[in-house]
């Protein structure tokens, strides 16, 4: 049976999404922020795949803090276009993102106290 890796999974199926409210986004001339929504929501997917090959415990927590800011930043976009009347805002993404964000924290912690 293959072990299931959580955090991985929500990373790719969350970049997934962003791609495509990106899509929406450019679609409605929004290209500024579909611009920067776009890569550091993918980013935070990509650090985490990244850190499956961590070459120690602390490059792995290294790897989770920089998908964590990526996280950070992803929120304050999301956040600008739930907060523009005049652009689209998919409340999914949010609750996703929410969801990184502790299961991150979790880790991170974790990680940190068995070092």
């Amino acid at each position: 049976m293959e072990n299931k890796n959580e955090i991985l999974d929500l990373g790719i199926r969350f970049s997934l999404k962003i791609i495509e409210f990106t899509e929406l986004l450019e679609s409605q001339r929004k290209f500024v922020i579909a611009n920067q929504l776009l890569k550091c929501g993918t980013s935070i997917g990509a650090n985490i795949f990244e850190a499956q090959s961590a070459e120690s415990r602390n490059d792995f927590i290294h790897k989770l803090k920089i998908s964590d800011k990526e996280a950070k930043e992803t929120e304050y976009w999301l956040l600008l276009c739930e907060l523009a009347q005049s652009y689209p805002f998919d409340p999914e993404l949010k609750a996703m993102l929410t969801s990184i964000q502790k299961l991150l924290s979790k880790i991170i912690s974790s990680s940190k106290r068995n070092t």
